[in-house]
């Protein structure tokens, strides 16, 4: 059948069964259809038939060569008979009206497939069919389209794999995505259903995934009743804009990454990550949990690309690889594997921010399993204090009790959602002046001082959020001053700014680590080195300066004292922190001589100058500790 054939128009006969009746299944019958009949108040178009064997596709009553066919596709073809060279004419309708509306290829693999469109209930229904699902039987391709709401004769079902296949070299092309956010080539922002902006694309999906992107009640009831109470609040205010902020990775060119909600059961974590989620969809469906694997976050952080991963209760991912995830969430990248032929499968790419939360911060996870915390996963994941604030996670409840706020916040977040976030994008869209935007964010950023590259990503994290609310704030989408939500980032990064400090966040953690190790083993793997004490798995010695012991490492127990981290990354922490308190011309280490004849060099180390670098408090006062201690060698 021609390329223009199936866009003819369809209806049923009179000599068809009416609604409610079965279709015959005689040999003889020349048609099968299961329709509704003609209404009288409903003409037959008339048409021409084309040349047999095809195809065609009616939307409404047709009249062609004086036969009279139901809205649908239908096949018009020849059945040949011993001695009847011209053949009989048979016509059967095989599914409701079904257009094949152009050719689609994958931006990221390049393969081919086929934009189909139906009706389903007043709905009309595009999906984008991979070609290979045409090879075999076509079934996956029937239980796709059966599964969306394509009306099918049952008996004549396989005829719909060849009425598609029979569509070549169409005229329109589209890209299609396979994941949503924006798609490069176009400009577009990609929504399963919908697309912001003027573009051919389209989005591939299955058919069987979840519905995240969904809408309910409306955007004036979310702005009144999510986002307005959020003011005052700078945990929740945040929390919202981090949903905001997701489609300005790309525009801007910020790292992704995530905020960490700490605080203990039922402060009100949970609810600024509903506060959060209703931005996109469904809160109980668009927000995921830790309780998944490695592959599972890769799969949801794609499945979300350009908006958040919202993820709850830390205390349900494994402990041996939540920092693991960590970096996989913020880094972007999907694990690499092997077909059978060993060729490296497509990795999942994503870039989103992240909104964790727990009761307990992510190295306080990772430490139950024995793993040392790692800078790097803090630093991708940070930890925002939401349980000591006035109100646990709130600061002002806005005249109600925490159970009345709690209650009716959660409950706006149910009904009304998936609204702000579309339309964030889209007056993104109606102004986009890259060059001011990013302008914008640097002068946003400016405000956020910070002397270390690593706390630097950090407040270019919180930049971002900020300049997220800030744009909402004046695109008139969220109810608030300008300033709220910039104030409430730059609050939050100062708090975690002060817990932290600004130096290097590796340095801090070794010496942390030496510190907490000469809590624990400094009377039982340590001696006077002016003693002769035999010490089983001995890491070093001490000796008195001022009344304060000075503590004397060997490689081994320097090396031990800092899991994870090479000697010279250790001593490079220790120079930096001036932690060595002596050492010999052009050495870090000083020789000593034993009282058993011998001689060793050792890193003597001033544990007041870890305490001071690494910010850490003791309930003890170690020197005074250390003097009672001392006694005599």
């Amino acid at each position: 059948m021609s390329r223009r054939s199936h866009e003819a128009v369809p209806d049923q006969a009179e000599r068809f069964p009416t609604s409610g009746e079965t279709a015959p299944r005689r040999k003889e019958d020349q048609l099968t259809l299961i329709a509704e009949g003609v209404r009288e108040d409903q003409a037959p178009v008339e048409r021409l038939m084309p040349p047999r064997p095809c195809f065609a596709v009616y939307t409404e009553p047709t009249t062609v060569e004086g036969k009279h066919y139901v809205a649908g596709t239908w096949y018009h073809g020849l059945k040949q008979s011993p001695g009847d060279d011209r053949g009989i004419p048979v016509d059967h309708w095989i599914c409701a009206p079904l257009f094949v509306v152009a050719e689609t290829v994958d931006s990221e693999d390049g393969s081919v497939g086929r934009l189909l469109r139906f009706d389903y209930r007043g709905r009309t229904v595009e999906w984008v069919m991979a070609m290979e699902s045409l090879a075999g039987k076509g079934e996956e391709l029937l239980r796709a389209l059966m599964r969306q709401g394509l009306v099918v004769e049952y008996y004549q079902r396989k005829l719909i794999p060849a009425y598609i296949a029979s569509h070549h070299r169409l005229d329109q092309v589209l890209a299609t995505t396979t994941k949503p956010g924006w798609h490069a080539a176009s400009g577009a922002f990609v929504l399963p259903g919908r697309i912001i902006g003027e573009a051919e694309v389209r989005y591939q999906e299955s058919g069987r995934g979840v519905r995240l992107f969904t809408q309910a009640g409306t955007l004036a009831a979310w702005q009144a009743e999510v986002a307005r109470p959020c003011l005052g609040n700078p945990v929740l205010i945040l929390s919202l804009c981090c949903a905001l902020a997701g489609p300005l990775l790309y525009k801007v060119g910020v790292h992704g990454g995530g905020v960490h909600l700490v605080g203990d059961s039922s402060s009100g974590k949970s609810l600024a990550q509903l506060v959060a989620a209703s931005v996109w969809g469904d809160p109980g469906v668009f927000a995921a949990s830790w309780d998944i694997s490695k592959g599972g976050v890769e799969i949801e952080a794609t499945s979300r690309n350009d908006t958040i991963l919202i993820l709850d209760e830390i205390k349900r991912a494994d402990p041996k690889r939540v920092q693991e995830m960590a970096y996989a969430i913020a880094n972007g990248t999907g694990k690499g594997t092997m077909t059978r032929e060993r060729e490296g499968r497509p990795k999942l790419y994503w870039r989103l921010l992240a909104l964790s939360s727990g009761e307990r911060s992510l190295s306080e996870h990772a430490a139950i399993s024995g793993n040392p915390a790692h800078a790097g996963a803090e630093l991708r994941m940070v930890d925002v204090n939401a349980g000591s604030r006035r109100h646990r996670a709130f600061d002002d409840l806005h005249g109600l009790s925490g159970e009345e706020f709690h209650r009716t916040l959660t409950v706006a977040t149910h009904g009304s959602y998936g609204h702000a976030g579309p339309v964030f994008v889209e007056r993104l869209l109606e102004h986009d002046d890259l060059d001011r935007l990013c302008a914008r964010f640097a002068e946003i950023r400016n405000g956020f001082d910070v002397r270390n590259a690593q706390a630097g990503r950090v407040a270019d994290r919180f930049a971002l959020i900020a300049l997220a609310g800030e744009l909402a704030i004046d695109q008139a989408l969220l109810p608030w001053q300008e300033g709220d939500a910039l104030n409430a980032c730059r609050q939050l990064f100062a708090e975690w700014l002060a817990r932290v400090g600004d130096g290097n966040a590796e340095d801090r953690q070794i010496l942390a680590s030496i510190a907490d190790f000469i809590d624990r083993h400094g009377d039982s793997r340590f001696s006077c080195i002016d003693s002769f004490v035999v010490v089983n798995q001995r890491a070093g010695y001490w000796e008195l300066q001022d009344d304060q012991r000075l503590y004397l490492f060997n490689r081994a127990g320097l090396a031990e004292a800092a899991p994870g981290f090479g000697l010279d990354r250790i001593v490079k922490a220790l120079v930096a922190a001036e932690a060595l308190a002596k050492r010999d011309a052009g050495k870090w280490q000083k020789n000593y001589r034993l009282k058993n004849g011998g001689q060793t060099r050792l890193y003597v180390i001033d544990p007041t100058r870890l305490e001071v670098f690494a910010g850490q408090e003791r309930e003890v006062d170690r020197d005074a500790e250390h003097g009672r201690k001392s006694l005599a060698c």
